[in-house]
């Protein structure tokens, strides 16, 4: 059968994002612990093995859904270790069917775009210990252990090898699926390193310095003079010995924070390349409309800036509109995060996971230990934002909380300094309870905030259920899907103070989300107009912004202060049109009186 040439066309310059980027609305899942929709393909002590320092202990079972988090298992107490120990232990079994079987809950949410953390096989419960890149996870698909036999059947390093497994399967009639429905998805790769479970670690392991890939590696091979026996040494991420660095070539001193220049080893650029073209033209037909859309890079900062540029030349020399952002977060923890524009100038990424607008959203609404007035807040967003092109603030991906934060009830709840001793076993004090209604409040005027404001706004899974967490892992625990019964929920071991919570999926939140997602969608004018602070009531602490375009102009007001407050509009009540309040009700003649922790997006007649 002859190739089929892709002759989808796009004008996209290949500095610019893709427009479907900036219209998104992210939605962010972490497969283990989303939803178990095929209770066949459970994780087993088997595909589990060697994730951990500790080994599994032989009484090891999967962890009900409904667990209480802060409970050991018996298999856990047995052990006689931490709980922080154990619960890197702990499986769910969430899947690609449990994806599946939850598309017309993202849908009636109003999700337009999926961001996958990994789902590349590995044996931990995160992925980014990746033991193939080229495969989807095997307790992600329909036969496992069939699976692991295919695998073990290829030669990893000649792509003309490799082939597809059940759950490589279930994942692209996945990516179809959302496609049909209008979603895009992204996955999420450390091209930084990889597990020490992966196929060409594990050679070198074996063979050292006899081994073909033993210079993807950072490797060094020691021979005792006395034994005459050889030991090898590598570099783990950040000292972590079973997350070896893939090796970097021709690279600057690396300064942590920090862009520097180099490259990746040939070899092992040559193979991130092809499994790239592998999820991005599955069928290698050159239409690309049945792959991926995007990735999501993690640590990217630790990769050199050559590698990176070559990278965007590839993917985009497949898919001219392929999204990606990086995760550059922090050049000085936990005071000082990282410019992210060496890494937006369009040779690089489209964007970058936007904790720099966070931290400051946060610092305003939620008015923590590092919190920012108004003036500062106003200052501190248009650093940001003004430095860079309109398509690449669009882009931006506006993220609240993740896999690596805690979630937004309990960051918005606690009053700590942005990622710092965010959990029980930091501060005895921090409170992973359920919130008090003021959180509430000031949780939801942050959300119409990030609704309203420039970038993509981004919803970690679950916290439009209304789930409170601290820090990793409380921040990754099984979501409270309304038909799942959950035990009362008893403190952290390390809690100072003790209390009983039953897990519940919070409808009146998840309405919430939907209702900012139909407002977001509702003008183009919140994705594509241009953004200016205005003042409504001097000296009041009232947050005031206009979103423009040539055919629309909104005006997004906020109190949040205890109190009610004054304003004045400063054209005729005529021109107003209300469309969405929040904690405020009357008719647009009662609104100069804004009441405490309220806000309104009004239409203005222009």
């Amino acid at each position: 059968m002859p190739k089929v040439i892709n002759t989808t066309q796009s004008d996209l310059p290949f500095d610019q994002p893709p427009a479907w980027a900036r219209e998104a609305i992210w939605y962010q899942i972490f497969v283990e612990r989303f939803f178990n929709g095929n209770q066949a393909n459970n994780p087993t002590p088997i595909t589990n093995d060697n994730a951990l320092i500790d080994p599994l202990p032989d009484d090891w079972s999967l962890t009900d859904w409904g667990h209480n988090w802060y409970k050991q298992e018996p298999w856990a107490k047995k052990t006689g270790l931490d709980f922080y120990r154990t619960i890197q232990m702990r499986r769910y079994g969430g899947d690609l069917d449990g994806v599946l079987q939850k598309i017309a809950y993202l849908k009636d949410l109003g999700i337009n775009a999926i961001y996958f953390n990994p789902i590349n096989d590995a044996p931990s419960l995160h992925k980014y210990d990746a033991r193939h890149y080229h495969h989807i996870d095997v307790t992600f698909g329909d036969d496992p252990i069939g699976d692991l036999k295919i695998m073990a059947s290829e030669d990893h390093n000649n792509p003309e090898t490799w082939q597809w497994t059940s759950a490589d399967k279930k994942f692209l009639n996945l990516v179809r699926i959302l496609h049909q429905e209008g979603m895009k998805v992204i996955l999420d790769f450390s091209w930084n390193h990889t597990g020490n479970n992966f196929w060409a670690f594990k050679d070198v392991e074996k063979n050292l310095d006899k081994s073909p890939y033993k210079d993807w590696y950072h490797a060094r091979f020691i021979q005792d003079e006395k034994s005459g026996q050889t030991r090898f040494e590598y570099d783990g991420w950040f000292g972590i010995k079973n997350l070896p660095e893939l090796r970097k070539v021709d690279a600057d001193v690396k300064v942590f924070g920090h862009p520097y220049e180099g490259n990746l080893h040939p070899e092992v650029k040559a193979h991130i390349f092809a499994v790239c073209k592998r999820w991005m033209d599955p069928n290698g037909d050159g239409n690309f409309q049945d792959g991926i859309d995007g990735m999501r890079l993690d640590v990217a900062e630790h990769v050199p800036l050559g590698f990176w540029r070559d990278f965007r030349k590839f993917v985009r020399s497949i898919n001219p509109e392929f999204y990606l952002v990086g995760e550059n977060w922090w050049t000085n923890w936990p005071d000082e995060l990282m410019d992210p524009a060496p890494w937006v100038k369009g040779d690089v990424f489209d964007a970058v996971m936007h904790y720099q607008w966070f931290k400051i959203a946060r610092g305003y609404f939620a008015q923590p230990d590092d919190k920012l007035n108004l003036d500062q807040f106003k200052r501190q967003t248009d650093s940001i934002f003004l430095k860079y092109p309109p398509a690449t603030q669009q882009a931006m991906m506006n993220l609240a909380s993740s896999h690596d934060s805690p979630r937004l009830l309990s960051s918005f709840f606690n009053i700590n300094k942005y990622k710092f001793k965010n959990k029980p076993p930091e501060d005895n004090q921090y409170r992973t309870q359920k919130p008090g209604l003021i959180t509430y409040y000031r949780t939801k005027l942050f959300l119409l905030h990030q609704f309203t404001f420039v970038g993509a706004p981004h919803i970690w899974n679950g916290d439009e259920m209304g789930m409170f967490g601290a820090d990793d892992p409380d921040n990754r625990k099984p979501l409270t899907w309304p038909e799942i019964e959950f035990e009362i929920e008893t403190q952290c071991p390390y809690s100072a103070y003790k209390y009983e919570e039953k897990p519940e999926f919070d409808r009146n939140m998840f309405e919430f989300y939907k209702s900012l997602i139909k407002l977001r969608k509702s003008d183009r004018t919140f994705v594509y107009g241009s953004y200016q602070m205005t003042d409504l009531a001097p000296n009041k602490n009232i947050l005031a912004y206009y979103r423009t375009t040539n055919e629309s102009k909104y005006l997004i007001i906020f109190n949040n202060n205890t109190e009610t407050i004054e304003i004045e509009l400063p054209d005729p009540i005529g021109k107003y049109h209300k469309i969405f309040e929040f904690n405020h009700t009357g008719d647009l003649k009662n609104i100069m009186a804004l009441n405490p922790f309220s806000a309104l997006v009004l239409k203005i007649d222009y």
